[in-house]
């Protein structure tokens, strides 16, 4: 997010919670919430499991020569989106308005005379794609989500043995869908209530049983160590 944007955008200004070009703070950002990394994992219910596991232990991936690839593509591709579109760069993490455990980094943002936010979201693949993956879709709206945008231009970049193909990067644009930010909200909810039982566990083995009768308060904190 550029310094010009935030002065015209407060409200947008007042949601950031880190920047990945401080990596170390970011990463430990994203790790007290749900980002767009961990839902695009959330298939289903039966996807709670792993993505808690994930969540919490890691996925022991470092970054291979494709992630390299891609890191240093994304300055140029966001000059691009730039130039063509007039959405800026962005390495901002904002937080959602009402939840504050809804984390997201889009690439790029714009915001119109009238305060409509649009994003941008950038990724390089080796492979031509007939559509837009269903993966990253999930990631697109739960940026959405979280920002409050209308839509999202998604751009992507084809490599043949990390040899950009084409003369540019091509792109679509990708509406704001209530009824999927729904459904992602709604597993997001689910694997929060998941890391709250894991991560309480402990605590609660060492004290006084409770009533089998009390339910357990959902949507409860992650209570993820420092």
């Amino acid at each position: 997010m550029t310094p010009e944007l935030a002065a015209r955008t407060p409200e947008l200004a007042a949601r950031m919670v880190a920047d990945s070009r401080d990596r170390v703070a970011w990463v430990r950002a994203r790790s007290r919430g749900i980002t767009a990394t961990d839902v695009a994992a959330l298939t289903s219910e039966r996807a709670i499991a792993r993505a808690a596991d994930a969540k919490l232990m890691g996925s022991g991936f470092s970054g291979n020569a494709y992630t390299a690839h891609g890191r240093a593509r994304e300055p140029e591709i966001a000059a691009w989106v730039a130039a063509t579109h007039g959405i800026q760069p962005s390495s901002a993490l904002f937080h959602a308005v009402i939840e504050k455990r809804h984390l997201a980094t889009p690439d790029g943002i714009a915001v119109d005379a009238v305060g409509r936010v649009t994003l941008a979201e950038i990724k390089t693949t080796n492979k031509p794609w007939r559509s837009i993956p269903r993966s990253y879709l999930r990631q697109v709206w739960w940026q959405q989500h979280v920002l409050g945008a209308e839509r999202t231009l998604v751009a992507w970049e084809q490599h043949d043995g990390f040899v950009p193909v084409g003369d540019e990067p091509r792109c679509a644009w990708v509406d704001r869908d209530e009824v999927e930010i729904a459904e992602l909200v709604r597993l997001a909810t689910a694997l929060i209530d998941e890391l709250y039982v894991r991560t309480t566990r402990g605590r609660q083995d060492t004290r006084m049983p409770q009533p089998a009768s009390v339910p357990r308060q959902p949507f409860r904190a992650l209570a993820l160590a420092d």
